[in-house]
């Protein structure tokens, strides 16, 4: 998996504000490349993305990209940023006397985001890009929060786990989008399993097994997954939001 913040932060933090950033003669820009990186990583996949690829369909030589980006690893930090920076929430979208339903929308627009940017999944972002895109998205989604009586850390540790939900759904649903086969290997396993395993030494695994598969009619559902998930997060958040109002 590739991941964030494997460049010099001494480098790239400046490159994400665009600090010092001048267009060259022939119009090449930091912009302009990071757009073009996207959506090469959009056709291609990002592990396909390289910086000579990237000067191939700029028409230009590689060295004039290294004028603008030092490497492919500073590219990946912009490129993050940027599709962070298109996370825009309307003012009643995101309203802290109602967090229930902002965290929705929180929710719902990053899950709009991975399926807008499916090589966002692809990417490690521990070390966030600490640029204007993802920290205008951190701060508009910390507002959910603000004033429910959590503490700070409190505040990004539920925003925290409601966003790597959203990432771990997003990716099995795009898994199950691309790995069809998986549909012919269950058909294929099914009954070889169902000749071998004894259901009572496994009764558990044989009814939950049954009913979840009849349910799914598939290995997993991750739209489902998603929906529950989210919903039994925010109802654990609603029981610490009142233990906070309690005193506790």
């Amino acid at each position: 998996m590739e991941r964030t913040g494997a460049g010099d932060p001494r480098r790239v933090v400046p490159l994400l504000w665009r600090a010092g950033a001048t267009p060259s003669r022939r119009g090449l820009t930091v912009d302009r490349i990071v757009e073009a990186g996207i959506a090469l990583a959009q056709e291609v996949g990002l592990e396909q993305l390289s910086m000579r690829r990237l000067a191939e369909r700029l028409s230009v030589g590689a060295m004039s990209l290294y004028g603008h980006v030092p490497g492919r690893a500073e590219l990946i930090d912009l490129m993050v940023d940027a599709a962070f920076a298109e996370v825009v929430y309307e003012a009643r979208a995101i309203d802290p006397a109602d967090w229930r339903t902002s965290l929705e929308a929180v929710a719902r627009c990053n899950w709009d985001l991975f399926a807008r940017h499916p090589w966002l999944l692809a990417v490690d972002t521990t070390r966030p890009p600490l640029g204007p895109g993802t920290i205008g998205k951190y701060d508009a989604e910390l507002r959910a929060l603000v004033g429910t009586g959590l503490d700070d850390v409190e505040i990004d540790q539920v925003l925290s786990l409601v966003l790597e939900h959203v990432r771990s759904t997003a990716r099995q649903a795009l898994a199950g989008a691309e790995r069809s086969p998986d549909d012919e290997w269950w058909t294929a396993a099914g009954p070889v399993l169902a000749s071998l395993m004894d259901p009572a030494r496994y009764p558990i695994a044989s009814r939950v097994g049954e009913a979840a598969g009849a349910a799914y009619d598939a290995p997993t559902d991750p739209h489902r997954a998603y929906a529950f998930g989210l919903s039994t997060i925010l109802d654990g958040v609603a029981t610490l939001v009142a233990q906070r109002a309690a005193g506790h």
